[in-house]
């Protein structure tokens, strides 16, 4: 109970801002659409370059965001057959990058920092930007594929600067570079922009709560697929590696189970609001699971001793 209630605390702002974008979408007609392509092709770009232009970079560490990345493919790719052949609204093509990701950042960080410490924190950022490049490359082309075609897909994944930024910042950055001085407080506040609007655009998205599951099998296949595969995934790596492979320490495992429970991602609603794919399913399902976290996630962590 007591873990719960911390966790709660900690995350009191997160549930102000979803507040205060329905507010904003209600009464003061504020467009959720423009906010996601300001946040996809600006914010996102700029918090993962300097994410991992100050993260301690070593060809190792550059391994753990392929990583994650490949578990977030293998969770969407298994979810994405049922999502065809069971939800058939058009919402289905929006829920493999619904599962294969997390909301890593703006509600994962605060609770990587409540149970890992300052250490532990800036492992666990360099896990989850294997997130973050899913969800800007594979994980928007297989949500994109439910209103165009592959060649639009592809075009508009190369349009993506998220993983051009990453690329840059990890050469510069082994390269010994940094971000100039008088730029930091200008990526301090797009750090704070990517928090604020990310959760802000999941009450934009909400019209009414009355409908707030919209088709309950996307929720329960959201779910399922979040909440119960990805965990399953996360552990059967922890159990391989820490009884076969021996790559990785014990901060790696808790890192990645970490980022397998949390819930499903506001940048899921940025990107359905952009294709215009089911936002408001999307935005129901992301709230959702962000309430359902605050029980899931402690529970989950006492029952594998963190």
């Amino acid at each position: 109970m007591s873990a719960a209630l911390a966790l709660l605390y900690e995350l009191l702002p997160v549930y102000i801002l979803v507040a205060l974008g329905w507010v904003a979408g209600q009464y003061l007609s504020a467009s959720g659409r423009h906010i996601a392509g300001i946040m996809l092709y600006i914010v996102t770009p700029a918090v993962v370059f300097s994410g991992v232009m100050e993260a301690p970079l070593s060809p190792g560490v550059l391994l753990l965001p392929l990583l994650t990345f490949g578990l977030c493919l293998t969770v969407a790719l298994l979810v994405r057959p049922l999502a065809s052949h069971w939800v058939r609204d058009g919402s289905g093509a929006v829920l493999p990058l619904a599962v294969g990701t997390g909301n890593t950042g703006y509600f994962g960080i605060p609770v990587a920092l409540l149970l890992f410490g300052e250490q532990g924190l800036a492992l666990y950022i360099v896990c989850m930007l294997g997130t973050t490049l899913f969800e800007n490359s594979v994980g928007f082309y297989l949500a994109a594929r439910g209103r165009f075609s592959v060649r639009d897909c592809l075009v508009r994944v190369a349009r993506l600067p998220t993983v051009y930024a990453f690329g840059l910042a990890a050469v510069v950055n082994l390269s010994g570079g940094a971000i100039p001085e008088v730029f930091v407080p200008l990526f301090d506040n797009l750090r704070g922009a990517y928090s604020v609007f990310g959760m802000m655009i999941i009450g934009m998205s909400i019209t009414s709560f009355r409908g707030l599951v919209g088709n309950p099998r996307f929720t329960a296949l959201a779910f399922f697929g979040k909440f119960l595969l990805w965990p399953m995934l996360a552990m059967a790596f922890w159990w391989l590696d820490s009884h076969v492979f021996g790559l990785y320490e014990s901060a790696v495992y808790q890192a990645v189970f970490l980022i397998s429970i949390t819930p499903i991602a506001a940048n899921t609603v940025v990107i359905a609001t952009l294709l215009e794919t089911a936002p408001r399913q999307a935005a129901g399902t992301a709230l959702l699971s962000t309430l359902f976290s605050l029980i899931y996630i402690p529970l989950m962590v006492t029952a594998i001793g963190g």
